[in-house]
Formats: C-alpha cells, sequence, structure tokens
C-alpha cells in the first residue's frame, strides 16, 4: 500500500493489528506501526459475552461464540484493507478456562488465517503490567486488570514487577457468581481479594485500574463530577471522596445517575460488580490515589515486541516528537527551543523536577503544531489538541500545563479569561510556569522565524546593573526590532525582572 499522498501518516511505519478476545469483549486495533508511543489507524469492539454462564456450564456462551466467529472474518478483512504487515491475536480467562475453548479456538484461527496465543494467567497479568508501566511515567503501585473473567492483580515499580495474584473477580464471572445478587457479590469479592495478603503494600502508592468496565466507571465518575477533561488515560480519583459514588454504583443505583446514557447498555449491568470489586481492593491496599489506564493487554504486548533500545524512550517525549515532525514547521527548531528555554529557565533562577522538564520539552516540542490555522485560533485548537491527545506518560495537570502553554504563546500573556478551567486543572504552579513558558516563545519566535538555525546562538548575559541580557550574534543583528523588544518588555513584566534584548557588540 502507497502512503506517498499519505502526509498525515509517519512514513517509517507499518501498520499491525492486535485482535484481544477476552471473556466479555472483543477488540480489533490496528496501530499506525509498533512505536514506543502507538497510535491507533482503527479501533473497533463488540461484546460478545464469551465468558457468560460459564461458572456453571464451564463452557463459552454458545451465542457468543456464534457472534463472535462472525465477527472475525470482518476484523480480518478489515486488518487487510488497513494493510497491515502482521496480525496478532491474544485469547485471555474464558478462552483458557472453558471446556470448549480449544475447540473455538480452532475454529478462530481458521478463519482468522493464523495463531492465536491463548495467555496464561501470568503472561495475561504481565502482559497487563507492561501497558500500565509503559505509559505511567514512574509507575509505582498495584496494577489491577478487571476483565470480563478475571482480575489480575501486580505490583509494579517502573518497569518491575513483583508480586501478582489472579482472582475470578471479572464482571460476568462474578455476576454469575452471586446469581446476580449484588449483596452477594460484596462478600464473594472481600474474601477473593483477601487471598493478595500482599495488597496492602499498596497503601499510601497508587493502584492502576485496567479493562473496560472500570473505564466506563471513571467515565460516570467524570459526568457526576463534571470534569472539565475528556481523557480517560490517568484520570485520577481520590479513594476517600469517590467512596459515595462507588458505594452508589454498587447498590445498583446508576440508571439516573448523571452521564449513565454514555455507557453502553451491555456495560452498565456490569458497572455494579465492578464498583463492587473497586470498593474491596480499596478496602484491602489503601491507596493514596486511583489512576485509570487507557492501556493493558494488547499495548503491553505491543510494548515486548519493541527492540529493547525502543523500550527506553519517553513515551510522552516520543509522541510530542511525532506530532511536531507531521505538523509542525521544523521539528529541529522545536528540539531548539527545548534546549533553550531550559537554559533560559536556569538563566531566570527557576529550578525544575525531572519530569517538570520533560512536560516542557514537550511543551516546546508541540509549540508550532497549530500554524496551519487561522491565526484567531491557533491557540485554541493547539490547546484542544494537546489536551484531548492521545498521550502516555502524563498526568492531566501536565496535559493542561502543555496546552495552556501554546495558548499564552499564541493569545498572550495578560488575559486571565482564557482557558478557566485549563488553569484550575493544571494548579497555580503549572499556569504560572505555563505563561512564563508561552512569553519566552512569543520572543524567540519573533527572531527565529519558525526555523532552525538561530536559536541555539541566542545567549543569556547578566550585567552589572542586575539586568538580564538576551544576545543576538552581531551577524543577526537586522533580527532586531520593536515586536521583539516589546515581548521581552511583557516578559520583564511578568517576571518582575529587568529583562533586555542585545545585540553583541562584537562577533
Amino acid at each position: 500500500m502507497s502512503l506517498k499522498n499519505s502526509q498525515g501518516r509517519l512514513q517509517d511505519r507499518r501498520p499491525v493489528s492486535v485482535i484481544d478476545i477476552g471473556s466479555n469483549s472483543i477488540r480489533l486495533v490496528i496501530y499506525e506501526g509498533i512505536a514506543r508511543s502507538p497510535t491507533f489507524l482503527f479501533n473497533e469492539k463488540m461484546l460478545a459475552g464469551l465468558g457468560r454462564g460459564i461458572v456453571t456450564t464451564g463452557e463459552l456462551d454458545p451465542d457468543g461464540v456464534s457472534r463472535a466467529l462472525e465477527e472475525f472474518r470482518r476484523f480480518r478483512a478489515l486488518s487487510e484493507q488497513a494493510g497491515s504487515d502482521s496480525l496478532h491475536v491474544l485469547a485471555t480467562s474464558a478462552a483458557r478456562e472453558a471446556k470448549n475453548g480449544p475447540e473455538f479456538i480452532r475454529r478462530a484461527e481458521e478463519i482468522l488465517g493464523t495463531n492465536i496465543r491463548v495467555l496464561s494467567a501470568r503472561e495475561e497479568a504481565g502482559y497487563s503490567a507492561l501497558g500500565v508501566t509503559s505509559s505511567f511515567h514512574g509507575a509505582d503501585g498495584v496494577m489491577g486488570d478487571l476483565g470480563g473473567g478475571s482480575l489480575e492483580l501486580v505490583d509494579i515499580k517502573s518497569h518491575e514487577r513483583g508480586e501478582g495474584i489472579t482472582l475470578p473477580l471479572g464482571g460476568l464471572r462474578l455476576q454469575d457468581m452471586a446469581g446476580g445478587s449484588l449483596e452477594a457479590a460484596g462478600q464473594i469479592a472481600r474474601a477473593e481479594v483477601a487471598r493478595a495478603e500482599w495488597l496492602g503494600e499498596c497503601e499510601g502508592r497508587t493502584f492502576y485500574c485496567v479493562g473496560g468496565t472500570w473505564r466506563n466507571l471513571a467515565r460516570l465518575h467524570m459526568s457526576v463530577t463534571r470534569y472539565p477533561l475528556e481523557v480517560m488515560h490517568h484520570y485520577e480519583l481520590d479513594p476517600e471522596k469517590c467512596l459515595p459514588f462507588l458505594k452508589r454504583v454498587a447498590q445498583g443505583n446508576v440508571s439516573k445517575m448523571k452521564g449513565i446514557e454514555r455507557v453502553s447498555k451491555n456495560r452498565r449491568a456490569l458497572l455494579p460488580f465492578g464498583a463492587t470489586v473497586l470498593l474491596e481492593v480499596i478496602r484491602a491496599a489503601k491507596p493514596a490515589r486511583i489512576a485509570i489506564s487507557a492501556n493493558g493487554v494488547r499495548e503491553g504486548y505491543l510494548y515486548s515486541l519493541l527492540p529493547e533500545k525502543a523500550r527506553g524512550a519517553d513515551p510522552l517525549l516520543s509522541a510530542a516528537e511525532e506530532l511536531a515532525l507531521l505538523r509542525a514547521r521544523s521539528v529541529t527548531h522545536a528540539h531548539e527551543l527545548a534546549d533553550w528555554t531550559g537554559e533560559a529557565f536556569a538563566a531566570l533562577g527557576i529550578e525544575e523536577t525531572k519530569n517538570e522538564a520533560r512536560y516542557r520539552r514537550a511543551a516546546c516540542l508541540l509549540a508550532d503544531i497549530g500554524w496551519r490555522a487561522h491565526p484567531e485560533y491557533r491557540g485554541t485548537q493547539s490547546l484542544n489538541i494537546i489536551a484531548h491527545g492521545s498521550f502516555a506518560g502524563i498526568d492531566h495537570p501536565g496535559r493542561a500545563f502543555i496546552a495552556l502553554t501554546s495558548m499564552f504563546r499564541h493569545e498572550g500573556l495578560f488575559n486571565d479569561e482564557l482557558s478557566p478551567e485549563m488553569r484550575k486543572l493544571a494548579t497555580p504552579l503549572y499556569a504560572e510556569r505555563a505563561r512564563l513558558l508561552g512569553g519566552l516563545m512569543r520572543v524567540v519566535y519573533l527572531l527565529s522565524a519558525s526555523m532552525p538555525g538561530v536559536i541555539p546562538r541566542l545567549k543569556w548575559e547578566r550585567r552589572s546593573d542586575g539586568a538580564l541580557a538576551l544576545i543576538i550574534p552581531r551577524d543577526r543583528a537586522d533580527l532586531m526590532g520593536a515586536r521583539p523588544q516589546g515581548r521581552m518588555a511583557q516578559l520583564a513584566k511578568l517576571t518582575g525582572r529587568n529583562l533586555v534584548l542585545e545585540v553583541a557588540s562584537r562577533d
């Protein structure tokens, strides 16, 4: 398939398809390629309910089997239509445990034309853990992957995997085990979660939620709390504050909750069971926070296919660089800007944590992605692209910081009416830091014309009178003018510092 005319695609990638056969849902995801920060080309799921009734029958649901096999024909055709180089198929607990699982897998392999990897409980937990550790910067806590048939719990710290356990607490299985009784489900969940005696080691750390039921639970929580950013990955809940919400859902009182219409009818029935399990995990683990992961088994498996060197790359910076390559006037200029703003922060005496420096660098890589928009809307468009972008390795305040940086760069530094919800989400520190970074960009873009070569030659010098001067090289003296001087004056007002723009006295 030729991509010669597809400038919105990265030319060094070949699509790869992954089908995840779960106990409740089956999903096809076609990725742009195997990369540190994978991007979806196509994403489709079906709720087959393969694991429904497996507790009593020991077999996959016959209607679910029929629907799944028929859908596999479409999934294969979609993968071929997208030009995928390979099709990877993973099957989890229902296919692994059912008596008729092997026959189902055999028939599915005939239709899909490829081998299906039936994951062991340990492999399933391992790939889910990889999905989390590869998409959260410095992950530290316990990963919980709630599927239709099982709950995988794994202690994680960075890319290290600690203790783990698989519990029969998937939404469909718990519903069957409890005979549909929410009270019985609570008793079962408490007894099963108690088997993970090491969960107490999560106290004060993070519990990472993986799986469709918990994501939909989080989506409902966003609606109920009127959360301003509808991005699922790294959405955080306070364990104490969300208890009333979880208890209400666990009691089955969801039909009149704000936002319930955004949850598919097939998913709604499992929300109380998902809330029940999460309540028991909170009680046992006492986490400091709950973070929702949009990535799980599929992304963990894809990550495992990367060369070892590529696994060590930063997912946020990788994604930001790719977007700059696709949309900025010059990715080289973006890298120069990132290096220069680091020097500027140091000159201004601003200390950064490693994470803050990552966010600043990402903001610089993304600073020019809106240049094709009408000048009146570049700030708004850039803010929306960044705030809602498919980024990993960044929390929501960090997203708001990067988005606001672009907004301030385009819209000006002193308009406090700009995106109040993003400013609130960013926290006061990040909001002011975004204003400062945007102010630096407003100066330097007028000296570089958005093209590389000049920024590395702009140096800061301290004057005896306490002024801090940004020096333009002598051979670029003609870049000096009223507009960049005016921008420097704005930056000086913002920082309360004596900042000046000067041309070097000698080469």
